[in-house]
C-alpha cells in the first residue's frame, strides 16, 4: 500500500527513492552525495512522511507514545590517539572542558544518564585491525564494555570502516570480528563518515545479514534526506524491487551541527527542537547521533536538554534494535 501511494506522485516518489543519487551531479571528498548538491532543498520538511500521513498512514509506538526518538552513538575513539592525531581530535571536540588526556570509555556514564530519562541507545563500534584506515582501538580489548552494554539492554552494533560501505567482504569481516567479541549476532549498522551509496550499500548490508541500517543522512546538513521521518524499506530502481532491510534514517548528527553547519549550542538547539516537533507532528522516529567524545561540557548539556525535552513531549526513546523489532512487529 505504501509503495503504491508513493508511486502515485512522481515528485514524492523521486524524493523517496533518491532518484537523483543514481546519477549524482557530484560527490564530496569522501565519495558522498552532499546536501549542497541536492535538488531537494526542503530538507527540514519530512515531505514524504507528510504525504503518507495525509493519505491515511498511521503509526503507533509502545505505551501509546505519539512518536519515537532513536538514540545512537558512533564510537570513533575510546581514548586520545597518539600525538600525531591529538590536535585533530581536540579540534573536533571544539573546546569541550575536561577532555585533556581524558579517556572516552564513558559508555557506562552514557547508559546511566539515559537510564535516568527512561531512554536506551545504540553504540556502534569500529572493528578494525592495525593498519586499516581510522584504526583507533582494538575491539577485543573492549569485551567487558561491550558485554556490559548488551547485558544492560542497550545495543551494540557495527560502525563499518571507511571502505566497508562499498565492499561486502569488508562488511562481513568486520561483522564477524565484533560478533566474536560480543558473543552474539549484531543486527544494526552505520558506516564511518556516513559513507553510503544508493542503492548499493543497502543491498550489501542485506546480503551481510544486517536487519537495519541507520547511516542514511547527510553529513553536511541535518534533516530528512529522502523526506522520511519514519523507518522504511528502501526501493532499488535498478531491480525495481524493495530491499529487505529497514532503514532508520539519520536526522541529527552532532558533527553536522558543530563542524559542518558551525552552529553554537543555542542555534543548534533551535534546529533540533524544530526537527523534534516536526517528527512528533507526523508520529515519526527522530534518529540522533551523538558521539561519545562529545559527551563533555556544553555539548553534553545540549544532549541532556534533548533527552529532557523528548521525555516531556512523551517520546519513546529507544535503541535501533528496539525500533527495528517494533517496526517489524507492527508492519507484519
Amino acid at each position: 500500500m505504501v509503495l503504491n501511494e508513493l508511486r502515485s506522485d512522481d515528485k514524492i516518489w523521486g524524493i523517496f527513492v533518491r532518484e537523483e543519487e543514481y546519477r549524482p551531479s557530484g560527490l564530496d571528498m569522501y565519495g558522498r552525495c552532499p546536501y549542497y548538491l541536492s535538488q531537494n532543498r526542503s530538507i527540514l520538511e519530512p515531505s514524504v512522511s507528510e504525504f503518507l500521513i495525509k493519505n491515511g498512514a498511521k503509526y503507533e509506538y509502545p505505551g501509546g507514545k505519539k512518536f519515537a526518538v532513536c538514540l545512537t552513538h558512533d564510537i570513533d575513539y575510546v581514548n586520545i590517539p597518539g600525538q600525531k592525531k591529538r590536535h585533530k581530535v581536540l579540534d573536533y571536540l571544539k573546546g569541550a572542558s575536561g577532555v585533556k588526556k581524558r579517556m572516552f570509555d564513558n559508555f557506562r556514564d552514557i547508559i546511566s544518564l539515559e537510564e535516568g530519562y527512561g531512554a536506551k541507545s545504540s553504540f556502534y563500534f569500529l572493528a578494525l585491525e592495525k593498519g586499516e584506515e581510522d584504526y583507533n582501538y582494538d575491539i577485543r580489548e573492549l569485551e567487558n564494555e561491550l558485554c556490559h552494554i548488551s547485558d544492560k539492554g542497550w545495543e551494540v552494533g557495527l560502525h563499518g570502516g571507511h571502505n566497508a560501505y562499498d565492499s561486502l567482504k569488508n562488511i562481513k569481516v568486520q561483522k564477524k570480528r565484533i560478533e566474536k567479541v560480543l558473543g552474539k549476532k549484531v543486527i544494526g549498522y552505520r558506516n564511518h563518515y556516513l559513507r553510503f551509496k544508493v542503492p548499493d550499500t543497502w543491498e550489501l548490508l542485506k546480503d551481510a545479514g544486517f536487519k537495519y541500517d541507520t547511516t542514511f543522512g547527510y553529513a553536511d546538513m541535518i534533516g530528512f534526506r529522502n523526506g522520511m521521518c519514519h523507518p522504511f524499506k528502501p526501493f532499488n530502481l535498478n531491480t525495481n524491487q524493495e530491499i529487505d532491510i529497514l532503514e532508520i534514517p539519520l536526522i541529527v548528527m552532532d558533527g553536522t551541527l558543530f563542524q559542518y553547519m558551525k552552529l553554537d549550542n543555542k542555534t543548534a538547539w533551535d534546529y533540533i527542537k524544530l526537527l523534534i516537533d516536526k517528527t512528533e507532528r507526523y508520529n515519526g522516529v527522530l534518529t540522533i547521533l551523538w558521539h561519545n567524545n562529545n559527551m563533555f561540557g556544553e555539548h553534553l548539556k545540549l544532549y541532556e536538554k534533548i533527552l529532557d525535552y523528548c521525555r516531556r513531549q512523551g517520546a519513546w526513546m529507544a535503541c535501533g534494535e528496539d525500533v527495528w523489532r517494533h517496526w517489524t512487529e507492527v508492519t507484519k
